[in-house]
């Protein structure tokens, strides 16, 4: 039932023609429902995905609405400059490592720093990305972080944010700020073998009525509006194991 539904959402969507792996859709929103089913999620109509199995001038930052069924945004995202070149081949949970880290996010508040309008995350996966918040792992703006830049092979690199091309953060941010649910992937097998959520077991609550019709879980809605939910302040981490 999981997989049909996952099924339906994915092709509803068209998320092959945005270059969205099924499998890697299908993780983040087994999470989705994992982070909605513990109460940890204030803004529930968007899922943000940052896919780093993709390479750097690839449009790899996806933000969904699962409500009206749309791709809100599509565009280019950062990694940390020591996880790797073109692509993001190396993570961590540790600070100043200059990695960016995987796994499952909530979204706290916006805020004004060095780097202008920019948005607090929380890390849930202990040993993953637990620590972005003492490391200021934010989503923010980048003049790096551009079309241009990706059309040379590959956009800048960042101390660990998920950095969007500048101008964009603003409407991103407004988006899903407020504890909604961001998934940070790659293809590592440490994170893939270890992650608690990604390897649980439990009832999703979109299965939890007694009967789906799987072509009418999305309802055509072009009347999207973004609220302003009330941010979460401390998110309890999942435990796993430590990664440097």
């Amino acid at each position: 039932m999981a997989y049909k539904l996952v099924d339906s959402i994915y092709n509803r969507i068209n998320l092959d023609n945005y270059g969205l792996n099924k499998d890697i859709f299908y993780n983040a929103y087994k999470g989705y429902e994992y982070l909605l089913s513990r109460g940890m999620l204030e803004k529930t109509n968007v899922l943000t995905i940052v896919d780093y199995s993709q390479s750097s001038t690839k449009k790899r930052f996806y933000v969904i609405d699962l409500k009206s069924g749309r791709v809100l945004f599509n565009t280019y995202v950062s990694h940390g400059k020591r996880s790797g070149g073109e692509y993001a081949t190396s993570f961590s949970n540790v600070e100043n490592s200059h990695k960016s880290s995987l796994g499952f996010i909530v979204t706290g508040s916006p805020y004004r720093g060095g780097s202008g309008y920019s948005l607090h995350l929380n890390g849930v996966e202990s040993g993953f990305n637990n620590h972005i918040r003492e490391r200021s792992i934010v989503i923010h703006g980048s003049h790096y972080v551009n079309e241009k830049r990706a059309d040379e092979s590959e956009v800048g690199r960042s101390f660990g944010c998920p950095a969007v091309p500048y101008g964009q953060q603003y409407d991103i941010i407004n988006t899903i700020k407020g504890g909604s649910c961001v998934f940070i992937w790659a293809p590592d097998n440490h994170y893939q073998m270890a992650s608690r959520i990604l390897n649980a077991t439990f009832q999703w609550p979109a299965l939890k009525t007694e009967k789906l019709d799987f072509p009418e879980l999305l309802p055509k809605d072009n009347n999207f509006s973004t609220s302003n939910n009330k941010s979460q302040t401390k998110i309890p981490a999942i435990a796993s194991s430590n990664q440097g």
